[in-house]
């Protein structure tokens, strides 16, 4: 739906993700909210309008609505095409993403998960497929994309909603490089590790002690060592590799984190220099954190 906020020049995309259960609502969920889509899953269709006039309020903040159906919440499905006429007659367009897989191929994922389907009830898979199939064909034929994935796997399917929905403002992948020192603790959260304790401690030069890795006195000082330009070529040359990887099985985000004794002075000009290196060399928007900078 592309709609005007009240007073405001920025407009809002709505895109009702829909379709079989078990062809992938979660996923298509998942990648668009990676992709800074305000997701709401299960919402009743009698709250679609209040949801969207309320971020209308929002200014501008939240321009991009995904709401998934979920047959798992008994979804009416007659109030759902009775919103969407609405919001047809009041001259407003609504996206339509419907999921839809065999049989054969459905049957083999609830049989995998060892679940029931949500509608069937006392009755078998395959009835409760069928029932499905007959609530949503009236949905499926107004659908504006059909995506078919019994031949798709995750990633495959990842990739192609990223295709569908991504525009020149939303990056493919998004990195960030955070500087830590491990006397803290490592990262949780991070996806690949760094140990850049080879490289000798500025905290060790009186001079030098109490600045930190963003002063170009450090910088220069830890860039200087035997050892550390080389690191930072390699280093960055792999991360590249690794980030074609993610790219090619649809990720939307990767952390990674290079630690020093305590966060101040080696991993902050070290992080610094990956960063720019890393972003120069894939294009990827790369963001540096130093989380335990300041921290002493």
């Amino acid at each position: 739906m592309q709609a005007e906020s009240n007073g405001s020049d920025h407009p809002i995309e709505v895109v009702l993700v829909a379709g079989m259960s078990g062809a992938g609502r979660t996923t298509v969920a998942n990648v668009l909210e990676d992709m800074d889509w305000y997701v709401v899953d299960n919402l009743p269709p009698q709250m679609m309008r209040p949801l969207v006039e309320l971020v209308a309020r929002a200014d501008g903040a939240l321009p991009k609505i995904a709401v998934v159906i979920d047959a798992k919440g008994r979804t009416k499905y007659a109030e759902l095409q009775a919103t969407i006429s609405d919001f047809v007659d009041q001259g407003l367009s609504l996206r339509i993403v419907f999921l839809d897989a065999s049989d054969e191929v459905l049957v083999r994922r609830f049989e995998s998960t060892r679940r029931p389907h949500p509608l069937q009830g006392e009755g078998t898979l395959l009835e409760g497929i069928e029932a499905e199939r007959v609530e949503l064909e009236s949905l499926k034929h107004r659908a504006d994309i059909i995506v078919d994935t019994s031949d798709l796997n995750v990633h495959q399917l990842s990739a192609e909603v990223r295709k569908r929905f991504s525009d020149d403002d939303t990056p493919p992948l998004r990195l960030t490089v955070m500087s830590f020192g491990f006397k803290y603790g490592l990262p949780k959260d991070a996806d690949h590790i760094a140990d850049v304790r080879f490289l000798p401690n500025p905290y060790w030069i009186p001079h030098l002690r109490g600045h930190n890795g963003l002063d170009s006195d450090v910088a220069e000082y830890v860039l200087e060592q035997n050892g550390a330009e080389e690191f930072i070529d390699r280093y960055a040359a792999t991360l590249s590799t690794v980030a074609e990887g993610y790219l090619h099985e649809g990720r939307g985000y990767a952390m990674i984190g290079i630690g020093c004794t305590g966060g101040k002075h080696r991993s902050v000009a070290i992080s610094e220099r990956v960063g720019r290196l890393l972003s120069a060399q894939t294009g990827i928007p790369v963001t540096v954190r130093h989380r335990d900078l300041g921290r002493e």
